[in-house]
């Protein structure tokens, strides 16, 4: 038998079972699946085919003739698995051999006529299933009654949770907090910057046994809440304010996402509102830029705008820029590494390759870029005060296209005539030479009159050499630098960025190089009087520039010169040359036979073109946001087999993620469905009241930013990999709480702030950090430093410089260059125009900007859902040197020399500790900032008070 018709008759025997009845189907999932699933599969899958061996499928063993159903002693699978003579069997090379009793199953399967099921498909299982915990039905937790729980730990449902815990480690909670680190803590958390000396006082005076509460509520109502908490949510969609990737261009107009985070926060927006907002505000408020703004999230991360002339690699930055939607949506809102699927089934968590492409069929319509957002309102009042002006525009236009059809007829009628005038060739980029009666000049200038693509310009022309020669039996080139020429003209030159301009360069026969002018004119100076009767010049003299540089080509010009750079006498031009190109010939037709009545009439009608168009650019455009583009999609997507665009696999549909399906009522979409219907169907899915996802991480998150770990540590990471909670029955009760409050994150942030696991001392106990050294079980107020931003905001806040003015496009800490790439140099001074909140600043990914990236401000290129805490030298270095350091610490100087006026130095001291550490001094610390401000003065104190652990840190 032929071996086609061989694998054809073994396939027939495996796709059709051998044996009769549903008995073969079921030993193949009992006993034979298992195997290969526990052995085999992890190095033999249809993205890992080693040995060109996939055990996926039937087929893998089909094309390799590794069985002969019903002869296990003539099939390869069991030569393999089998020892022979005491050796270790060639499979599986990792891991243990199998057992016999397994090799025994796989030869009865083999005997009995190795039935392979159409529909069973062999996967590596993950680590992780449906039964993982963060994949549960969010469960009714009833807080705790532990025994022994204080009297002031019982009102607090958070506290009744933490107590139990620790009572479980033999561990008991700290004290309360004074009331001035209470209120230190408080207000850096909840808004990012230091409470005032006057606002600590009142609430310590304040021995009403609600002040706290009202402190709570205040700091909740400060529009400084939403600035604090819409950085943090900013971390976590990795929102950057340029492209990243090689160029990483600056992007304008994406400042609006920011504004209406923080808005959000500060209105107490429902979360599930925000979450449907970033996925699809273009569909739920369309025509409200308060809601459309919220569609940047999407195209908020950086993505690779070079562009790539092969499709293949055009298909593969597209598929990356897709991965990059897909990872920051799965992990933001459902703490699941989704993007771990794009090759292959998720090796830890139960997410298939098929969830990861049903989201990319999802997002398969998003595209980078901006797009107008506006209301009806602003583009109706916009219209109606364009329509009149485009009525006198278009009347112009037309006056003017009339005009010219009169002068082309005419022109066209003396054509023949005026041509035969045109007796010298072309000019030719390469070379033009111009010959004339020897004359005595000083000065030689070149008057450009048109270029190549376009006869009527006078600037963007470009030479690679100008010459002068003397008269005489022996020519020299004059205009050399050797010879003491000097070239003058306004010209643009390479230089590393655009927009640089420069002085005229004298080539001086080096070509390659090219002057690109800016004005009309290229004026040499000779080094003194000279008799001169040619010259020489090119644009183009190696002929190597190509098409792209046609607008650098000169079409028509004049040759002048002077003795003394006054009067300035024509010696040649181009006029008699034949033209470069139709449009250089048209211009000379029209030039040489309108009238002057009708020159006039033409002139008069450009101008007022020129002013009804001045007025029409002179209404505002409407507003372009990077809120990105949405087109119509392809009918059917495909898994990509290994995760590659040009290896399609199975269809696949827009759909909710499978290990959810049992929980949260699935969905999946026909090929037909809009691609806003994708995007909508998924927030609706991620906002269900039966995910339990999205209410979990939420809830973590909030804990994580107001203890510093979350309840669990991995915030964007709920997975295998991720860690595992230290309070479970806090967490649910938490998310819980994130649907009985209706997705409203300020009762959340109340419910934490006033437990009095948050309102705890923050000492060390020795024997206490012994069993939780992290304080992950909460026996103490984890202390922390603060961020980078509240660094930067408190010392402009002590220098009483703070500009407190929220939203609108942000400041810069660098200067910016573009010129095809970017590149951002960290300013060395930090002008008052910086003196803005830190969350205002423009982020560019890939940027370092001293202060802010030494004390740990991630760059945007990645989402940050934690922010790392160094401690290096460069802190020091920064804090004490920088120049925006001791510009604050000046300015903290002057406005402690100004409060404390004639009190003395004692004065001085305790309003800068009321300032910088919201308590008085002790008396030591009273004689050592004395005598330190005895021997250098006051702005040498305030420079080591910015500069020290307790202005840096909260307890």
């Amino acid at each position: 038998m032929c071996l086609v018709a061989c694998l054809a008759s073994v396939a027939c025997g495996w796709l059709t079972p051998l044996v009769a009845g549903s008995e073969v189907d079921a030993d193949f999932a009992r006993d034979v699946a298992p195997i290969f699933e526990r052995h085999c599969i992890r190095c033999h899958h249809p993205d890992n085919a080693k040995g060109d061996l996939s055990l996926a499928t039937a087929a893998g063993l089909i094309a390799n003739g590794y069985v002969t159903p019903g002869k296990p002693d003539e099939s390869y699978l069991l030569d393999v698995v089998t020892s022979a003579s005491g050796q270790r069997p060639a499979m599986p090379q990792e891991g243990d051999p199998l057992p016999d009793e397994e090799v025994g199953r796989l030869r009865r399967w083999i005997a009995d006529g190795a039935a392979w099921p159409d529909s069973m498909v062999i996967r590596e299982k993950p680590k992780a299933d449906a039964s993982w915990w963060s994949l549960q039905r969010l469960t009714a937790v009833e807080p705790p009654a532990p025994a022994g729980l204080p009297a002031v730990w019982q009102a607090n449902p958070i506290d009744r949770f933490v107590y139990q815990r620790l009572t479980q480690e033999n561990l008991f909670p700290s004290p309360r907090a004074d009331k001035r680190t209470l209120i230190r803590r408080v207000t850096y958390d909840l808004t990012g910057l230091p409470p005032t000396p006057e606002e600590v006082e009142s609430f310590v005076a304040d021995e009403s046994p609600d002040a706290y509460s009202r402190l709570v509520d205040r700091l909740l109502a400060s529009p400084h809440y939403g600035e604090q908490w819409g950085r943090h949510w900013l971390d976590v969609v990795r929102f950057g304010e340029s492209r990243g990737f090689e160029r990483n261009e600056i992007i304008e107009n994406a400042w609006p996402f920011r504004d209406y985070v923080i808005r959000s926060f500060n209105q107490d927006k429902p979360f599930s509102m925000l979450v449907r907002e970033h996925l699809a505000g273009d569909v739920i408020g369309k025509g409200d830029p308060d809601v459309e703004a919220g569609v940047t999230f999407l195209v908020g991360g950086p993505y690779d705008d070079v562009g790539n002339q092969d499709a293949v690699q055009a298909a593969q930055i597209r598929a990356n820029t897709i991965d990059e939607m897909i990872r920051a949506t799965a992990e933001a809102f459902l703490g699941l590494t989704v993007g771990c699927a794009r090759c292959h089934d998720h090796k830890f968590d139960p997410v298939l390759q098929r969830d990861y492409y049903g989201l990319y069929a999802t997002f398969a319509g998003v595209y980078h870029g901006s797009r107008v957002i506006a209301s009806a309102d602003q583009r109706h009042t916009r219209d109606e005060a364009l329509r009149p002006l485009h009525e006198s525009r278009d009347r112009l236009a037309k006056e003017l296209a009339d005009l010219s059809e009169a002068v082309e007829k005419r022109a066209h009628e003396r054509a023949e005539e005026l041509e035969s005038q045109w007796t010298r060739p072309p000019i030719r980029r390469t070379g033009v030479e111009e010959r004339f009666a020897a004359v005595s000049a000083k000065f030689v200038r070149l008057a450009v009159e048109g270029a190549e693509n376009n006869p009527h310009a006078r600037s963007g022309f470009g030479i690679d050499e100008f010459e002068v020669w003397t008269a005489g039996g022996e020519p020299r080139n004059v205009a050399l630098t050797a010879a003491g020429g000097q070239a003058a003209g306004q010209g643009r030159v390479a230089a590393d960025f655009a927009g640089a301009y420069s002085p005229a360069l004298t080539v001086d026969g080096k070509f390659g190089a090219r002057w690109l002018a800016a004005g009309p004119e290229l004026t040499i100076t000779l080094s003194q009087l000279e008799t001169i009767d040619r010259i020489v010049f090119s644009s183009d003299r190696n002929g190597d520039a190509g098409d792209h540089s046609v607008a650098a080509f000169v079409s028509e010009y004049r040759v002048e010169v002077s003795r003394d750079g006054q009067q300035w006498t024509p010696v040649a031009d181009s006029h008699d040359r034949q033209p470069v190109n139709a449009a250089h010939r048209r211009k000379r037709l029209i030039d040489a036979t309108i009238s002057e009545p009708q020159r006039q009439q033409e002139a008069d009608l450009n101008r007022q073109l020129a002013e009804v168009n001045r007025r029409i650019n002179a209404v505002a455009p409407l507003p372009m946001w990077w809120v990105g583009e949405f087109k119509p999609t392809a009918n059917q997507f495909h898994v990509f087999v290994g995760g590659d665009p040009q290896r399609r696999g199975a269809q696949v549909a827009p759909a909710s993620l499978s290990a959810l399906s049992e929980i949260v009522a699935p969905y999946q979409l026909s090929d037909d469905a809009a691609e806003s219907q994708r995007r909508l169907q998924l927030a609706d899915w991620l906002t269900h009241p039966d995910n339990p996802l999205t209410p979990r991480v939420l809830a973590n998150r909030l804990w994580h930013y107001h203890f510093g770990t979350g309840i669990v540590a991995t915030p964007s990471d709920f997975g295998y990999m991720g860690g595992r909670p230290t309070h479970p029955e806090l967490l649910d009760w938490l998310a819980g709480q994130v649907h009985r409050h209706g997705w409203r994150l300020k009762p959340l942030h109340r419910l934490i702030v006033m437990s009095e696991t948050y309102r705890q001392s923050s000492a060390f106990r020795a024997e206490a950090a012994g069993a939780d050294a992290d304080s992950r079980l909460l026996w103490r107020f984890p202390p922390r430093r603060l961020t980078a931003e509240e660094i930067r905001d408190t010392m402009l806040a002590a220098a009483g410089k703070l500009n407190l003015e929220m939203g609108g496009p942000g400041f810069r800490l660098y200067r910016y260059m573009q010129d095809n790439v970017a590149t951002y140099i960290p300013l060395d001074e930090h002008g008052p125009e910086t003196y803005r909140r830190a969350v205002y600043h423009q982020n560019a990914r890939a940027s370092l900007l001293d202060l802010l990236t030494e004390f740990d401000c991630p760059d945007n290129s990645f989402s940050a859902p934690r922010r790392a805490t160094t401690t290096t030298p460069l802190q020091a270095l920064t804090l004490m040197n920088h120049r925006f350091s001791v510009d604050m610490a000046n300015g903290f100087a002057r406005r402690l020399e100004q409060e404390a006026g004639a009190a003395g130095m004692e004065a001085l001291v305790r309003r800068a500790f009321a300032l910088s550490y919201s308590r008085d001094p002790a008396a030591d610390e009273l004689a050592a900032a004395d005598a330190l401000i005895g021997r250098h003065g006051p702005r040498a104190f305030c420079r080591a008070v910015l500069n020290s652990n307790e202005l840096l840190h909260l307890n």
